[in-house]
């Protein structure tokens, strides 16, 4: 558990996280909102014992420089306390409507180009050797490329252990990541490659570690960790003008399905017999996640829209975007 806790719900806390780590979810991210919660409750309501309306409204109230979406998200891991609680004989926990949080709409990734991706990644690759995470300046450039070539979440290549990354056979296992069912991913021969003298040079630093993608011997990069890591690299290439919304790790993911689609579509191949595989191989729940990307594909990929200008309305189902 990476957070302590000190109200008088931490018990319940702590039997939530328990619970969804031992489904397979990391709940990371969760963990960081509950701790700020928790830390609200002993400041704001030291006595309070029951998750009452009142305590709840108080900490739902939307922070003056808060968007919307980062209102929803820290009310949703509240919402799933109160429902822990019920569920563990709590019956009055209060929770919160689904419709307060507010309506979101789904962001635009950033479409890289092939000379924003070029530059970033060739200054990953300029990275010095720091001195708090030893492999820092190997981890990274090759952390960076995983997420891109093979399509991954950036928490599912950041908590990547060893064992779960088979270079003999060039194949990755990505092990409940949304959701409790593993996948296998397969390496495309340079990946491979990459990734066998990667783990080769690491291996001399930090030869017991845990994680492929290591911090130190036990350690993983964090969400947030990441990402500043991400920008400042993007800061350093040169890159600080760009079109399209801000860059971002999980684009490189994004930039893995569309980059896909379009040379489907020079080589003509079969949407309906394709898109399935590309589905399971990105680790969506449904097809309704994997159609999101085609929305896209013809704005910002010609060869796609050339050749399907005719059959782009029937070839495309509608989209809702706040259930994909």
């Amino acid at each position: 558990m990476t957070y302590s806790y000190s109200s008088n719900f931490k018990p319940f806390i702590e039997g939530l996280v328990k619970q969804k780590n031992a489904v397979g979810f990391t709940y990371e991210r969760a963990e960081y909102y509950l701790s700020k919660f928790d830390h609200f409750c002993r400041d704001q309501f030291p006595d309070e014992t029951i998750l009452s309306r009142h305590l709840v409204m108080q900490w739902a109230e939307r922070k003056q420089t808060e968007g919307i979406g980062a209102r929803k998200i820290r009310l949703a891991y509240i919402r799933e306390l109160a429902k822990y609680m019920i569920g563990v004989g709590i019956d009055d926990a209060y929770v919160i409507p689904e419709k307060l949080g507010g309506k979101t709409t789904r962001r635009v990734p950033h479409f890289f180009t092939k000379e924003e991706l070029q530059t970033f990644f060739s200054a990953s690759d300029r990275l010095k050797l720091h001195c708090n995470t030893m492999a820092r300046h190997l981890v990274l450039p090759v952390i960076f490329r995983v997420i891109y070539c093979c399509g991954l979440r950036s928490c599912e290549a950041r908590l990547l252990r060893v064992e779960d990354v088979n270079l003999h056979a060039g194949k990755l296992t990505i092990r409940t990541s949304k959701g409790p069912k593993d996948r296998i991913v397969m390496f495309a021969d340079d990946v491979l490659q990459l990734c066998r003298t990667y783990h080769e040079r690491v291996s001399c630093i930090l030869p017991d570690r845990i994680y492929f993608f290591p911090t130190n011997v036990a350690g993983f990069y964090r969400s947030r960790s990441l990402m500043g890591v991400f920008t400042k690299i993007w800061k350093q290439a040169g890159l600080d003008t760009y079109s399209g919304s801000k860059p971002h790790v999980q684009d490189l993911r994004h930039n893995f399905a569309l980059v896909n689609l379009n040379n489907w579509v020079k080589k003509g191949e079969n949407f309906n017999t394709k898109l399935p595989y590309l589905s399971r191989f990105m680790g969506h729940a449904s097809l309704k996640s994997t159609d999101y990307y085609l929305h896209f594909v013809p704005e910002f990929f010609p060869v796609f829209k050339e050749k399907t200008r005719e059959t782009f309305d029937d070839l495309i189902p509608e989209v809702d975007y706040e259930k994909t």
